[in-house]
């Protein structure tokens, strides 16, 4: 397969269908690592936030972070998880920046298990486990492109070393490269929504594994799966999972069997590479750790986590659509919620704001950075002047950038710069210009389906648009023309 044609998100032939899931890496936002003293802190020094704990050396012992178990009970309460009470293990195999040769981890006994995550759309993808563990340092590999085959030497920074983490284990419930991509920015932004990270994908402090396979449509059997580990952002994520499905594919197709193994992203060449073989849980000869005491939390612990949790983002785009009805989108609530700009509207709303005129011009005009200035009140009066015709809905968007900018009404900014809509007589009148002077065009807007008729009407409208400057309410000039041919 070529690199150009390994970029993007190709459909399966007919007969394959795709199976992913995806093993999240997230660093929790504590002020200190999981099993000491030292700073979790992202860009200082290397190796200056270390100790004796994080570094391994002998005699030394952890004790578990308290505030970093609390942390992940709430993401699993959030992912509706079942809180029990788990074990720390020791996960054994050479890591070349982990100083002791060991992980701390949760094995056979994770925190959180038996979860779900809700996508926008509606589907659920399951979630097997969220369990804790210690992050490991970095490694740099210096020269030959940065990869460890052709390296000339390595640099290990332990700074990231005893990092606390919480990895998110899906089900296999995946099926395409954006079902992926959307499941990744939902954990972000319940993540976001719960304080436990900052989920910050060009930073390191959430990182996904995708477990890719393929299978014949409408079978239930799960195939050999290779691991694509440490994707670091969205893009490279359904990339990544779509080169590999298609070369799943071929192999099957080939009469080859796709090896189980771990394989690495390589963005530029847009393709991935063989890694080292799939080890099993045996492997990593897993024992409870004997310096830490299990974890107990009692149910009065995971009642107080539930009441704590603030609203989750499906629960909030529930609410906006029913607060705006029908007319707003799935997809325009996701945008709402992930721009934090839901209770902006559905305040709005309440203050008498028209409901799907209110989220449509919020989440086409508002995309900006600082929008604080914008109060709930402000844009209803907004609202309320585009919806009575006093503005043209392009003076509204006008008037949004304006509100953004200084926080001034809406009336006072119309009044300034002489913004009013088009008398109907007036609008009428450049209307049948416009009609003689492209009568081919209106000639075919008569006879056209609908399909046709929304295209010229757009033309028509553009031309109307030109000659008042702006000026004419483009829903005025789309009734009008309604209208016209409606008398012929």
């Amino acid at each position: 397969m070529s690199a150009a044609g390994s970029v993007r998100e190709q459909a399966l032939p007919a007969g394959w269908e795709l199976v992913v899931g995806l093993e999240v890496h997230v660093e929790l936002s504590t002020a200190t690592k999981l099993f000491c003293g030292c700073a979790n802190r992202f860009g200082d020094e290397p190796n200056t936030n270390v100790c004796p704990v994080c570094l391994g050396l002998p005699g030394s012992l952890p004790v578990a972070n308290a505030s970093a178990v609390e942390s992940a009970m709430s993401l699993g309460r959030a992912l509706g998880c079942e809180v029990r009470g788990a074990v720390f293990a020791r996960k054994n195999y050479f890591y070349p920046d982990m100083p002791k040769d060991y992980q701390i981890s949760q094995y056979d006994q994770p925190t959180n298990i038996d979860g779900r995550l809700e996508l926008p759309d509606g589907r659920t993808v399951g979630i097997e486990r969220a369990h804790i563990e210690e992050d490991t340092g970095k490694t740099t590999h210096i020269g030959g492109g940065g990869r460890i085959h052709d390296a000339d030497h390595a640099l290990v920074d332990y700074n990231r070393a005893g990092v606390p983490l919480v990895e998110i284990v899906s089900r296999p419930d995946i099926r395409t490269a954006e079902e992926a991509r959307a499941f990744v920015r939902e954990l972000r932004a319940i993540l976001l929504a719960v304080g436990a990270s900052d989920a910050r994908m060009e930073e390191g402090s959430m990182r996904v594994d995708a477990n890719v396979s393929v299978r014949p449509a409408g079978s239930d059997e799960l195939r050999t799966r290779c691991e694509i580990k440490n994707l670091s952002s969205l893009r490279s994520l359904g990339r990544a999972i779509a080169y590999e499905a298609q070369r799943h594919v071929g192999l099957w197709s080939g009469g080859e069997r796709p090896r189980q193994e771990t394989r690495h992203w390589d963005e530029a060449n847009g393709r991935t590479t063989p890694g080292r073989s799939k080890e099993d849980a045996d492997d990593y000869r897993y024992f409870q750790d004997p310096d830490l005491v299990p974890l107990s939390p009692t149910p009065e612990v995971v009642a107080a986590i539930d009441a704590a949790l603030p609203p989750l983002p499906a629960a909030r785009r529930a609410a906006l659509i029913e607060d705006c009805g029908a007319e707003l989108s799935a997809v325009d609530a996701a945008v709402l919620v992930e721009r934090d700009q839901d209770a902006l509207v559905r305040a709005a709303v309440a203050a008498g704001a028209p409901p799907a005129l209110t989220a449509t011009r919020v989440c086409n005009d508002l995309a900006v950075e600082d929008w604080s200035k914008v109060t709930p009140q402000l844009l209803a009066e907004l609202m309320a002047m585009e919806s009575a015709g006093q503005v043209t809905a392009t003076q509204a968007k006008q008037l949004m950038a304006e509100m953004a900018d200084s926080g001034e009404a809406p009336a006072a900014i119309a009044e300034r710069r002489g913004f009013k809509a088009m008398a109907t007589d007036d609008l009428d009148t450049i209307l049948q210009r416009v009609i003689a002077d492209n009568g081919d065009a209106w000639d075919r807007y008569c006879a056209g389906d609908e399909n046709e008729r929304k295209k010229l009407a757009g033309f028509l409208t553009g031309q109307v648009m030109r000659a008042t400057r702006g000026q004419a309410d483009g829903s005025a000039v789309n009734r009008l023309l309604q209208e016209k041919v409606d008398r012929n």
